[in-house]
């Protein structure tokens, strides 16, 4: 009975890494290189969670998102954020309908309501707005006129900004930002990938992706994430790592006491784990380890740490605190 357990658990194992692979070499066949970027954004799917992707405009981070679409059998929706949009453009709203003579109100669902929803310049929106979506990445539903609508599973919020122009754009604050499991840095191609995505994008022949994993294969998955077992010295070791962006914290490091006002909260810590648990599953393992917590660490906590003052003035980067914490903790670890 144990081997045949055994046997279970390792087939699911191997279920997830192929159809975690399939999928992304799918989204490869347009999306040059940004290999990370790829496999962070897969992560947050089969995680239940959501990513800001931050690069300049170009980079391919709206093609990145409908390629995916298209590789799943999920429904996908866009919404191109303006700074005189209002929270009803995007949830809906409730309309007089007719229906045997009598009116009454009929909910017309917004955008919002999708499997992939791609939020193109999440910043370009007022605070107002920006609550509204970001309420519903968290509750999954939403309220009007006293009525609540729950979204569809799987909802994955995509949303992307710019870091150059912020001229007529307002911040996502902290407290928002951290509703967001991953913050991927989308970077510039190098010389090689350039080649590539000018062969691909200037010719006749244009590469297309097909449906590789469908809603239930996709829910199935999210719950092989879920049942991975972690070791609680592992898990220790996740909180350990959370609480050393707390500068008042016991386990803070020098940076983090010098140059941080406030650190991560506890959703960095199950992101960590989360993630973890995936890195473990797409090596072949069971079982999640410290390296894969590690791994983790700046996609799941660079937007949910606030510098101060001083860490602002000299130009301090949270990926430097987080890079200087996982030095510390393996050579605590040696």
């Amino acid at each position: 009975m144990a081997n045949e357990n055994i046997q279970g658990v390792e087939q699911e194992a191997a279920t997830f890494q192929s159809r975690f692979k399939l999928l992304k070499d799918e989204m490869q066949k347009v999306i040059v290189g940004q290999s990370e970027i790829i496999e962070g954004v897969l992560m947050a799917l089969f995680s239940q969670g959501h990513v800001l992707l931050e690069g300049v405009p170009g980079l391919g981070k709206t093609m990145l998102v409908r390629t995916l679409s298209q590789a799943v059998h999920l429904d996908f929706s866009r919404i191109q954020f303006t700074p005189d949009m209002m929270p009803a453009d995007i949830i809906g709203t409730n309309l007089i309908a007719e229906n045997e003579g009598k009116k009454h109100f009929e909910f017309q669902p917004g955008p919002l309501f999708a499997h992939i929803l791609l939020a193109d310049e999440i910043n370009r929106a007022t605070p107002k707005t920006q609550s509204a979506l970001l309420e519903a990445m968290q509750e999954k539903h939403v309220t009007v006129g006293g009525h609540s609508y729950a979204l569809d599973e799987p909802f994955l919020v995509l949303a992307t900004q710019n870091p150059l122009e912020m001229e007529g754009t307002y911040p996502l604050p902290e407290a928002q930002l951290d509703r967001f499991f991953f913050k991927l840095l989308v970077k510039y191609p190098a010389r090689d990938e350039m080649n590539t995505i000018l062969d691909r994008t200037t010719e006749k022949t244009i590469p297309t992706v097909e449906r590789v994993l469908d809603r239930g294969q996709i829910i199935a998955m999210r719950e092989t994430v879920r049942g991975i077992p972690i070791a609680r010295e592992v898990q220790d070791y996740a909180i350990h790592i959370a609480m050393a962006t707390h500068p008042e914290s016991e386990d803070a490091a020098p940076m983090t006491k010098n140059y941080v006002r406030y650190g991560a909260s506890p959703r960095g810590a199950q992101a960590l784990i989360l993630a973890g648990k995936i890195y473990a599953l797409l090596d072949g393992r069971f079982h999640v380890s410290k390296q894969d917590v590690e791994r983790a660490a700046l996609a799941a906590l660079r937007h949910r740490i606030i510098l101060n003052f001083e860490g602002e003035a000299e130009g301090i980067t949270t990926d430097q605190i987080i890079s200087e914490i996982l030095k510390l903790g393996e050579k605590a670890t040696v």
